[in-house]
């Protein structure tokens, strides 16, 4: 990396790490610190209130993606981060679910992801464009362990409204790095109509073998976390120490790929990889499908290997997948096309979290790893027609 794309990989990277734990921080304890406000015992209206926010958030990813193509990232970049810390703030000031609710809508209608993801790629070659992006995959999933390490402690001293007055700090502290850390962005395109650009990367059946796979990783990955926690529980670990078996599988999983992925990515292997990481998730959910259908006493040690295995794959994803989808867009629709990969990375979420829900109420674990398995496996067929030489850039 030149040293122009390796400030622009740890800035953006550092943007996305402040937004996410600001996110992240708030999930484990929201639940049971909505308890305390009025009308936070209805457990239909706190998962509204909790997942209001990638509801907004698919919604905006697209006209967020198409307004950076327009107006230039960094103020789309600065008005997102700005909407974030409204949100914050009015969740942090309520004083009902109902205020929650209106808070985490705020929250998400800060959609910044594809303006983010489009200016590292405006700023790193196509050869180095993933390890770019796999700084960014790692701070994401790194923000979720620390969260899970912090959130029970912060709640306890601050409580819920604290969390969210800190998750305004950072999302200002996100702005500053916008303003001051990140590297001048290229000149907007205000000459592309935005419903032709919509309709060129809609068409394009590249992107939308790269949408279908970020809509499926993060819909399986909802599901799987609906079960996981029970079985760690189970195998006798409490439910504060679950962090203890995360970390060391997330930090295991970056050292491999930080060896390997990015020697395979210079020499052109980049779809090898992403089929290779579907593969090793297909591996994980079939390992949990059968373990679960044995009915034998969960193993933390065999657990934490399958989570290895799981964030292996889960990483090389979430750094392979938005390269590959800068590459095969058109440079002035860049925004525009990972505004839908974003949106579609939201509605997996949600699909994931409703869909798994459903099932494993139907089915129970076993039935729910099984759809799981399924689903990779149609996945892995979708993937294989990635053509890497249709690439644009």
């Amino acid at each position: 990396m030149t040293p122009t794309e390796r400030r622009a990989s740890l800035s953006l990277a550092s943007v996305f790490a402040l937004r996410m734990l600001g996110l992240f921080v708030v999930l484990p304890v929201f639940a049971l610190e909505a308890a305390r406000y009025p009308g936070g015992l209805d457990g239909a209206r706190v998962g509204l209130a909790m997942g209001m926010y990638g509801l907004t958030q698919a919604l905006l990813q697209i006209p967020f993606g198409i307004a950076s193509d327009r107006f230039g990232r960094k103020p789309v970049m600065l008005v997102g981060l700005a909407i974030f810390a409204a949100g914050s703030v009015v969740a942090a000031m309520a004083t009902s679910l109902d205020g929650l609710l209106v808070g985490r809508a705020l929250q998400g209608a800060g959609a910044i992801s594809a303006a983010v993801t489009a200016l590292l790629a405006d700023l790193t070659r196509p050869q180095v464009r993933t390890k770019g992006m796999a700084l960014v995959g790692v701070s994401i999933a790194l923000m979720f362990t620390v969260s899970l390490v912090l959130a029970p402690v912060l709640a306890a001293r601050v409580g819920l409204s604290g969390l969210f007055a800190l998750t305004a700090c950072l999302a200002v502290a996100g702005m500053a790095v916008v303003l001051w850390w990140v590297p001048p962005a290229p000149a907007a395109q205000r000459d592309i109509s935005p419903l032709h650009g919509l309709k060129t990367v809609l068409s394009n059946p590249q992107l939308l073998r790269l949408n279908v796979g970020v809509f499926s990783l993060h819909a399986i990955q909802l599901a799987m976390w609906l079960v996981l926690p029970a079985l760690l529980v189970q195998a006798g670990l409490d439910k504060a120490q679950h962090w203890q078996v995360y970390l060391p599988a997330v930090i295991a999983s970056v050292l491999v790929l930080g060896g390997v992925l990015f020697r395979l990515e210079r020499k052109g292997y980049l779809r090898g990889v992403l089929l290779t990481a579907v593969t090793c998730l297909l591996v994980v959910q079939l390992g949990l499908w059968l373990y679960v259908d044995s009915h034998a006493v969960p193993s933390v040690w065999l657990l934490g290997g399958l989570l290895f295995g799981f964030f292996l794959g889960f990483n090389a994803l979430e750094a392979s997948q938005p390269s590959l989808a800068s590459k095969f867009a058109p440079t002035p629709m860049r925004g525009a096309a990972l505004g839908v990969f974003n949106t579609c990375q939201s509605l997996g979420f949600f699909v994931g979290g409703a869909l798994g829900g459903a099932v494993l109420a139907w089915g129970g674990p076993t039935t729910l790893f099984a759809v799981t398995s399924v689903w990779l496996l149609l996945w892995l067929g979708v993937a294989w027609g990635l053509n890497p030489k249709l690439a644009v850039h």
